[in-house]
């Protein structure tokens, strides 16, 4: 079945993966109406203006055909294909993911991208993200019209969160008739990765090999709608059901171990934390067990990749109504209900003790009298050896993060007409987020110190936990790790802790505005044809959120969890004043077609005695028909969000390759590493973590002060009337964040603190007493602060031009670009200013290729009803700033589609996106701090392979 499902998919070819800008003044192309002109709002402004007024900031829009022809069920993989996004959580993350599918505009964070539906914001994601950003999984994909996309601060129209932007899904309102849709797809990959192969079998691992299909995924939806009372209103309901199938590590080869080194000289890397036990004091003595032996180990790690997920399992239910109604003339109602239930399963490794224990008892009766001699030589049977223990819970399973986020949405709101000058809208709506999340399989820290710690029942003579002894936990079992084969059922029962917790966001907005045009007033300069438009609104807002861990997680209890999990509750609010005006200047002049003015102004009083202003100018100009220039200057501003606020503060896990205080031939120099807190002693004698993995204290901070950003854009827009049907936008951009919310990257404390030795930033490493960051109480502190600055800066470039080719239909063709030249970023001030253009890892996180682009064609063809579209994705080259120097070449991606009309009444599409099968880049630092998986970056390039598609769309 799959081969035939690929087979058709390849034969009928396609995939679009990019958006045409929407450019008011563009002309239609050549199977559109050029003539049809309407009253719209273009998100970015609350004004209604002609469509074909070019809008002040661009404005970049993704439609529903779009979205069909690449043949994507996830609207985050069809927004993280558009030059202006970089990708962040996707269904490509396992270790570190919150479960949802959030966009990030520009790279500047999801929770400076403020995401819209109709004009209106979406709830917070999850109470895992608290702000940072909303679910797409929340949004119906067949019940989307468009997406537009507005990039630059949008603070004064929209409020907080918008410093990089606005993402707006823009509805069907009006659906009239029953529409089904289908559609199954599925990867396609072949393992023939020969180097990686040799380097995965010469570590003794298993590889995949050869022809794979999986990930399959199967999406269902109806949408149902009536026109009501002679047209007066319309009520569109919908439901849709998705199932998307794993794709584990181990499918793929390039994943198939967790890579180390630089990759001219790729090995295995893995974990110390081995399914055969790692026993050592750190000193010189390290050991594995053989039967009942400790024997020196060898220098092998644990292969931790292949059960970990490529691709996340997932299951959603979406369903709602919308709704509107003429009461009269001046009134109507308006109503959207909304429900979401989308469930998904991470899987990482199994988990284990971590080497949280660090001692054994020399009485214990569960070690041999060869691993007795070994290590307690010396020692009385009453001491402990100093030795502490990784050892790999194979017999228990991976660790599964099982997240299920339920939504609803409700928006009850009446506009219309005030009289022919003004009009009106207000709305109340609310929004919540239900999370429950059950972790499996992890271990107690806990227990398991009580269950290695084993003595002899005086009684029975028998192995017997001290706690059983003394009463303290009369329900130990001992965990025998000493004798291979020696781990029963009774001991993993008692060992395996299940995790849980449970949140919610809450969102309550009360809105109205209204908006006329003076000029009916007379109110208009003599110069310009039409009068002043203006918008005046209020705005009320609460964000609620809570988030609460069971025990476990709270007392960081959960061996594999890197630290505890701390609960938040919190409330934020703000009451905002908004105002907007357009002021056409001159119209119908010489050298002056058209200019105007934009403004708008928002006041916003927040519930921690926080008060924020924000403003936006822009300048419209069109000196000749053809030709429009667009300039505008933005203030923005963005609130710290309630986790950023009041999370709790704990221990979790940063990716450094390794410490430069730590191994026998420390990278720093002793004055170096005596600044971050190491004696002379210690110096030469402190151990890495051979995972990569160091402690670091993360937490909220109630005393944050809000974000400050200024956004500069100009360009134009060129339509040539000799040309019929092309035209050309360039805009440049620049974006600056100052007083930045953010944790600092304890990898830049490290460094800052040796490169200044500013007690400042020196005082944020502790060392536990062997000088470790990663054994103990060792750690980085690096909570929320206002950090230095963000700058990002470019030009986004959209060229669209259609044109019939006779007898042979007729071709749109579309390229769409940014070329960066800044993305810069200060840490910590007065610390070294880091530029990632081109760069990644370290600082700069993942990939930030100079030049991203794609170019569309969409082939009408003289068959009735049959579309061909083929795309060209290109994404520059990164270079590693890390110390592997994976450097990342340019990546290309061809995709087709077809989509054929076979009926009034019967739509069929298929397809395949990366139809050569162009295999990621590869590199061994893709952690999951920087939404990195499986030696590479799921978000940003093509990660499984072909990815093939068929679907049908039918109306009654």
């Amino acid at each position: 079945m799959k081969k035939n499902l690929l087979s058709v998919a390849v034969k009928g070819a396609m995939s679009l993966t990019a958006a045409a800008v929407l450019v008011p003044s563009m002309p239609a192309f050549a199977q559109q109406d050029a003539t049809m002109v309407e009253e719209v709002v273009v998100t970015g402004s609350r004004i209604q203006r002609d469509a074909n007024e070019t809008s002040v900031s661009p404005v970049a829009s993704v439609s529903s055909a779009d979205m069909k022809a690449t043949g994507v069920v996830r609207v985050e993989d069809m927004i993280n294909k558009l030059p202006q996004v970089a990708a962040t959580q996707t269904a490509g993350m396992a270790n570190g993911s919150t479960g949802t599918a959030t966009v990030d505009l520009r790279g500047l964070g999801s929770q400076r991208t403020l995401v819209l539906i109709d004009g209106r914001r979406m709830p917070a994601g999850s109470p895992l993200q608290g702000g940072s950003g909303a679910d797409l999984n929340q949004i119906p994909a067949g019940l989307v019209e468009r997406v537009e996309v507005l990039t630059g601060g949008s603070s004064a129209t929209y409020g907080s969160d918008a410093i990089a932007g606005v993402v707006n899904f823009i509805m069907k309102d009006d659906f009239e008739g029953v529409r089904f849709e289908s559609q199954t797809s599925a990867y396609q990959h072949t393992n023939d990765n020969s180097k990686i192969q040799d380097v995965v079998k010469g570590s003794g691992f298993e590889t995949a090999d050869g022809s794979v299909t999986d990930g399959d995924t199967n999406d269902f939806s109806m949408i149902m709608g009536a026109n009501l009372d002679g047209g007066r209103g319309n009520v569109t309901g919908y439901a849709n059901y998705r199932k998307i199938d794993p794709v584990l590590q181990s499918d793929r080869d390039y994943s198939s171990c967790s890579l180390d080194g630089a990759p001219d000289g790729f090995s295995c890397g893995g974990s110390a934390t081995l399914p055969d036990g790692f026993v050592s004091d750190f000193d010189g003595h390290y050991y594995n067990v053989s039967g009942n032996q400790f024997v020196n180990w060898d220098g092998h790690y644990y292969n931790y990749g292949p059960l970990n997920y490529f691709q996340r399992p997932d299951e959603r239910w979406t369903m709602g109504v919308f709704g509107h109604y003429d009461i009269n003339d001046n009134v109507t109602a308006y109503t959207q209900l909304s429900y979401a239930d989308d469930r998904t399963v991470a899987q990482i490794a199994p988990s284990g003790n971590f080497f949280a224990t660090s001692t054994i008892n020399c009485d214990n009766p569960l070690l041999s009298a060869q691993q007795h001699d070994l290590i307690c030589s010396g020692l009385s049977d009453s001491e402990s050896a100093p030795y502490y223990i990784g050892r790999r819970n194979v017999e228990g399973g991976p660790r599964q993060d099982d997240l299920r986020h339920t939504t609803f949405r409700g928006v009850f709101g009446l506009k219309g007409d005030i009289n022919d000058t003004w009009s009106y809208d207000a709305y109340a709506q609310y929004a919540e987020v239900a999370m429950q999340e059950t972790y499996l399989n992890d271990m107690s820290k806990t227990r398991i110190g009580r269950a290695l710690n084993v003595k002899t029942d005086p009684d029975t003579g028998k192995p017997v936990c001290q706690s059983v002894l003394d009463g303290s936990d009369p329900l130990c079992k001992p965990w025998n790790i000493f004798q291979e084969g020696g781990v029963t059922q009774e001991a993993l029962d008692y060992l395996i802790l299940p995790l849980y917790s449970r949140g919610t966001t809450e969102q309550e907005i009360y809105s109205g505005y209204v908006t006329g045009n003076l000029g009916d007033y007379g109110v208009k300069l003599p110069t310009a044809d039409s009068g002043i438009s203006v918008v005046f609104g209020m705005e009320s807002r609460r964000e609620a959120l809570n988030f609460s861990p069971d025990n476990g997680y709270q007392s960081g209890d959960g061996a594999g969890q890197g630290g505890a999990t701390k609960p938040v509750a919190g409330s934020l609010s703000v009451r905002e004043a908004f105002t907007e005006i357009n002021a056409p200047l001159i119209s119908g002049k010489p050298g002056a077609e058209y200019l105007g003015l934009e403004m708008a102004y928002r006041y916003s009083d927040y519930s921690t005695d926080i008060n924020t202003n924000t403003y936006k100018v822009g300048v419209d100009w069109s000196p000749i028909a053809d030709l429009k220039l667009r300039a505008s200057y933005q203030s923005a501003v963005r609130h710290a969000n309630i986790r950023e606020l009041f999370a709790g503060q704990g221990l979790n896990l940063f990716d450094m390759d390794e410490d430069p205080c730590g191994g026998a031939n420390p990278s720093a120099t002793l004055a170096e590493c005596e600044l971050t807190g190491v004696t002379a002693a210690q110096y030469g004698n402190i151990s890495n973590n051979p995972a990569g993995q160091y402690n670091y204290q993360q937490g909220g901070n109630p005393n944050l002060t809000p974000e400050q950003s200024k956004t500069y854009s100009a360009g134009f827009v060129y339509s040539p009337s000799y040309v019929e049907g092309l035209t050309l936008s360039v805009d440049y951009f620049d974006i600056d964040v100052t007083d930045a919310i953010e944790a600092v990257d304890p990898n830049t404390i490290l460094s800052q603190c040796m490169a200044s030795g500013q007690d400042a930033v020196c005082s944020k490493i502790h060392r536990n007493a062997g000088g470790n960051l990663w054994i103990g109480n060792g750690y980085v502190e690096s909570l929320n602060t206002n950090i230095g600055y963000f700058e990002t800066a470019g030009v986004d470039i959209n060229a669209n031009y259609g044109f019939d080719i006779g007898a042979a239909g007729s071709v749109d063709l579309n390229y769409i670009a940014t070329y960066l030249t800044k993305w810069e970023q200060q840490e910590v001030p007065g610390a070294e200013i880091q530029d990632c253009v081109g760069k990644w890892d370290k600082a700069c996180g993942s990939p930030t290729p100079e030049y991203v682009s794609t170019l569309r064609a969409n082939w009408a063809t003289p068959i009735v009803g049959l579309d061909v579209v083929g795309s060209w994705r290109y994404i520059g080259a990164a270079e590693d700033i890390g110390s592997n120097q994976a450097d990342f070449d340019a990546v290309n991606y061809i995709d087709l589609s077809t989509s054929w009309a076979a009926t009034d009444h019967v739509t069929v599409r298929g397809g395949v996106n990366n139809v050569f099968d162009k295999e990621p880049p590869l590199t061994s630092d893709a952690g999951p701090s920087i939404y990195g998986n499986g030696n590479t970056f799921p978000g940003t390039y093509d990660a499984l392979g072909r990815y093939a598609f068929m679907g049908v769309t039918v109306d009654f």
